[in-house]
């Protein structure tokens, strides 16, 4: 990292003024006009802007950032120092941003001439171009490496270095289009290495008794698939039977089941039996004396069904589950970010365009926040969930959506929000068919909804009122919303009172401290689960303790 031209830029006014004119790196146009942050929430420092309203931004390993005025970004160098080489040596650069080494050197130099005389038709750039580089102290060097130097640049801005919209949370566009590794195959890239190495016959307990390797290396079989893998694809089945029922076990199974062999029947049938959840898993698996036929026909229907060879076939949320096991964070928290813009935006234009929103778009929103959760990223997840409470249409759902909502909102300590969205979760449950939207009141209905008809007896219902204290003990802090405070513990109360026998004892205790303590994240993703108790109403209401309510004074 090298910041040795901005000390100059700062301690020499001279310098500084050849930067910002002719090659329009200005430091006195550094306020962006909006606040912007990264997704990784690394440092970044405005340093500089241009006069088309673009800014320079330096991030935390010193790499500089480029935001334009129409929502796009990318890094265009790894320090201030070859950033300037860049800025300087390509004076046209927001010309370039299309051109990469491949090109070869006719086409760059050839591009780089004819902007170039286009700009000395209005100002000259020659001399100033040398005076500058020598009181900067920064190389000359050929259209062609520069070119170089900002194509890989350019290349390293996701998934380290996406800027977001810091209030809303959207991401920036990619400042060039050059094409990009697809998600897959930066996350298959280690297990394709510890397939080989388990085909070599090596590291075989190594890469089976680690969960991240294990699943890695069974989806890199499944995209590879090789006659001789049958022992190594047993070995790799036995071990994730110990993580009960997952996605890789499943797909262990199909691969094993697959070859057909009578003698790996007993091996499957011995996996479903693991527990309940493998049981389940794995239903219509034939049994231990069934015909090898029927096993392999087993094993084809699940394969086109929910696997196949295609990785470009598999679901998002695959990739960035498997991205964020093996610690390629960013990497998923860059590809999440992007599918919800892409949801947000179709959101957008349907609600102009007065259509209804796709309703496969709820399963996926619903899916993201969980994934936004999971990496801790509860500003995304708030968002998700924003666009996911007006697509439930289910009375239960639409609670389950804003019991949800109001944690989130909670936990970013947006409390008024968090406030107003438990005030609609009440006119829901008190007019089950309002549908009412958050911060808004529901209508009259007509009373076809039964789905929350016992919503006293269920564990929803307790987790509604442990969130109204909860939110009513964090907000107090807020002294601005004393009033909505005493509303909401009053509301928590008279809810309490609403609760059945168990569920109001179980509540209760939690409150007065009597159980183990625990941390009021109890509200998690049980919050979207339809967590009716069955017959018995009363029966087993398992929600976790929280601390007593804030006092009403």
């Amino acid at each position: 990292m090298s910041d040795h031209a901005l000390r100059l830029l700062r301690e020499q006014p001279h310098l500084a003024e050849l930067a910002a004119f002719p090659f329009n790196f200005d430091l006195t146009r550094a306020d962006h006009g909006e606040a912007v942050r990264l997704a990784s929430g690394g440092p970044l420092e405005a340093v500089a802007g241009d006069d088309t309203g673009g800014t320079y931004f330096v991030c935390g390993d010193g790499s500089v950032l480029y935001a334009d005025s129409e929502g796009s970004a990318g890094i265009i160098g790894n320090s201030v120092d070859e950033a300037l080489e860049v800025l300087v040596g390509l004076p046209g650069w927001h010309d370039y941003l299309g051109l990469a080494p491949a090109d070869g050197e006719e086409k760059i130099r050839a591009a780089v001439a004819e902007t170039e005389e286009e700009i000395r038709e209005y100002h000259g750039i020659d001399d100033e171009r040398t005076e500058l580089r020598a009181g900067l102290g920064l190389p000359e060097r050929s259209p062609v490496e520069l070119i170089g130097l900002l194509h890989a640049a350019l290349l390293r801005t996701e998934p380290d270095f996406l800027l977001l919209n810091a209030e809303e949370g959207g991401a920036h566009d990619l400042l060039d289009r050059h094409p990009r590794p697809p998600l897959w195959e930066a996350v298959l890239a280690r297990g394709r290495t510890d397939l080989t190495l388990l085909r070599e016959g090596s590291a075989w307990d190594e890469v089976a008794g680690d969960r991240a390797r294990r699943a890695l290396a069974l989806r890199a079989a499944q995209f590879d698939r090789r006659e001789g893998d049958l022992p190594l694809l047993r070995h790799l089945l036995r071990h994730e039977a110990e993580a009960s029922m997952t996605d890789e076990l499943r797909l262990a199974a199909v691969l094993v089941g697959l070859h057909g062999c009578a003698e790996d029947l007993p091996l499957l049938y011995e996996v479903r039996e693991t527990d309940f959840d493998t049981w389940c898993g794995l239903g219509g698996m034939p049994e231990p004396d069934a015909d090898p036929a029927e096993l392999r026909s087993w094993a084809r229907d699940l394969d086109d069904s929910l696997f196949g060879t295609d990785p470009t076939d598999e679901p998002l949320f695959t990739w960035t589950g498997l991205a964020h096991e093996q610690g390629l964070v960013e990497l998923a928290r860059a590809a999440l970010i992007r599918r919800l813009d892409d949801i947000d935006f179709r959101a957008y234009c349907d609600a102009r365009d007065g259509k209804a929103t796709d309703r496969r778009d709820a399963s996926q929103l619903g899916s993201l926040v969980h994934e936004f959760e999971q990496l801790g990223d509860t500003f995304q997840a708030l968002r998700a969930q924003r666009l996911y409470v007006p697509l439930q249409t289910r009375a239960w759902d639409r609670v389950s959506a804003l019991l949800r909502l109001a944690r989130l909102e909670r936990e970013e300590g947006r409390f008024g929000a968090a406030i107003r969205t438990l005030a609609s979760l009440r006119d829901t449950l008190a007019e089950p068919d309002g549908g009412a939207d958050v911060g808004g009141g529901s209508g009259s209905g007509s009373g076809s909804d039964k789905s929350l008809g016992h919503w006293q007896r269920t564990n929803l219902g307790a987790y509604i009122v442990e969130e109204h204290y909860a939110v009513a003990r964090t907000a107090a802090t807020d002294t601005a919303l004393a009033d909505e405070v005493r509303a909401v513990t009053v509301a928590a109360g008279e809810l309490l009172a609403r609760l059945s026998g168990t569920a109001r004892a179980n509540v209760e205790r939690h409150l007065a401290g009597t159980t183990d303590t625990h941390t009021d994240t109890h509200t998690d993703s049980r919050t979207d689960t339809h967590t009716d108790t069955g017959a018995n109403p009363d029966a087993g209401v398992s929600a976790e303790p929280t601390p007593p309510p804030p006092s009403a004074g």
